[in-house]
């Protein structure tokens, strides 16, 4: 098995939970978080002004919060295969 390396160049928020993301490989998509913003370390995100302080880090090049949420770079770049899975996860977080 193969894992995707990626890498987050630069994103713009785009909405209370979303954000447009761009990645090195020249993609770009809009995320929208909502769905999966569940449990102690993503639950304080559903604050819009929570949610802004979004960060790329320089060293993972990934998001990242002031709270220590993150989301792998793989996972953000092909989020439409893993969004719904993720959401269903997060109701039981």
């Amino acid at each position: 098995m193969s894992h995707l390396i990626v890498k987050v160049t630069d994103f713009a928020l785009v909405g209370d939970h979303a954000l447009r993301v761009g990645f090195d490989d020249g993609t770009t998509r809009v995320i929208d978080f909502l769905p999966v913003l569940a449990g102690e370390l993503l639950a304080p995100l559903r604050d819009p002004k929570v949610f802004s302080q979004v960060r790329l880090d320089p060293e993972c090049l990934t998001l990242v919060w002031p709270n220590g949420a993150d989301f792998d770079p793989a996972t953000l770049r092909n989020w439409p295969e893993f969004a719904a899975a993720m959401a269903a996860q997060a109701k039981g977080w």
